[in-house]
């Protein structure tokens, strides 16, 4: 049964490759300026926070990987999360959001944080009120209609996390053309991606999520955390987890949803034993690595608000 696995993961990914698997990123994405202006204040604002203490670039440090380098992240009172914090850079690529699945899109996403108890701890019942009596009433009523509500933080904040791509990495040019980006180890890195098997689950723009799979297919993952089947408490999505992007992974660091590894190489040999039922040797991880540091893209310019 997994030799047959096996065959099918092969043929796929050959299959595919005859048309290019992985697509550059786009340059850019249409936003409401004005939206997402505001949305950048709130992201680095910790008035959304119920004791104050943390904002939205506590977990996702976008001077960085989009995340926080930590195995699990720390909320207000020093609370200690139970699930890898991913990169907020390019999420607006994902076809869902969290590791679970749970968020539709990014404004539903933007929610979760701030009513999380151990993240951000707040109500929307508790920040509307602050938010009116700030700055930020007079910024609101001049965009939204409806002035401040849950609908117009969330818009807001989305707006500005759908600016917070990173285009242009090595690999992006290498695949609009120039054939000198990438280096004789990195090209062969990247037939090796594709030819292994990696190719199946990590594809698209955004080399990855915009598919479910389950952690764990050749070998037992030891997860504590059943994935999708918290969303749907049906056996058969137990260990599916949203199938991350791979764009900047060499910046994001610990791997998986349990950051079991901060090791790119050791993470390599995990999908290799876990996903694809197959060995690969030393050599190969270290050409298959060397691709994937090629997809560190350029970071945004003006980060911080303003």
């Amino acid at each position: 049964m997994y030799k047959i696995i096996i065959l099918l993961f092969t043929f796929y990914a050959t299959l595919i490759t005859a048309n290019e698997p992985v697509t550059p990123l786009p340059q850019s994405v249409q936003v409401n300026q004005a939206k997402a202006k505001l949305g950048q204040a709130l992201f680095f604002d910790p008035i959304l926070s119920h004791d104050g203490t943390v904002n939205c670039a506590t977990c996702h440090d976008l001077h960085s990987g989009g995340d926080d380098g930590l195995k699990f992240s720390f909320g207000i009172r020093g609370q200690e999360g139970s699930v890898n914090a991913p990169t907020v850079y390019n999420a607006v690529f994902n076809f869902r959001q969290f590791w679970d699945g749970r968020a539709k899109d990014l404004q539903d996403q933007a929610a979760g944080p701030i009513q999380n108890p151990v993240e951000m701890g707040a109500t929307f019942e508790e920040i509307i009120p602050k938010l009116k009596k700030s700055k930020y009433k007079k910024l609101f009523d001049a965009i939204y209609d409806e002035g401040i509500t849950k609908n117009t933080i969330t818009d807001a904040i989305a707006e500005y996390e759908k600016t917070l791509i990173t285009p242009n990495s090595r690999f992006d040019k290498y695949l609009r053309g120039d054939k000198n980006a990438l280096t004789q180890n990195e090209k062969e890195g990247y037939e090796l991606f594709k030819s292994k098997g990696c190719v199946s689950c990590h594809h698209g723009e955004n080399i990855g999520g915009n598919l479910y799979n389950k952690f764990g297919i050749f070998n037992e993952s030891n997860s504590e955390w059943l994935g999708r089947y918290n969303i749907t408490h049906k056996e058969r999505d137990k260990y599916f987890f949203k199938v991350p992007s791979l764009r900047n992974i060499a910046r994001t660091a610990p791997y998986f949803h349990d950051g079991r590894t901060y090791d790119l190489k050791k993470a390599v040999e995990i999908m290799s034993q876990y996903q694809l039922g197959r060995h690969i040797t030393k050599e190969e991880i270290s050409k298959i690595t060397a691709f994937l540091q090629s997809l560190n893209g350029e970071l945004p310019k003006n980060i911080e608000p303003q």
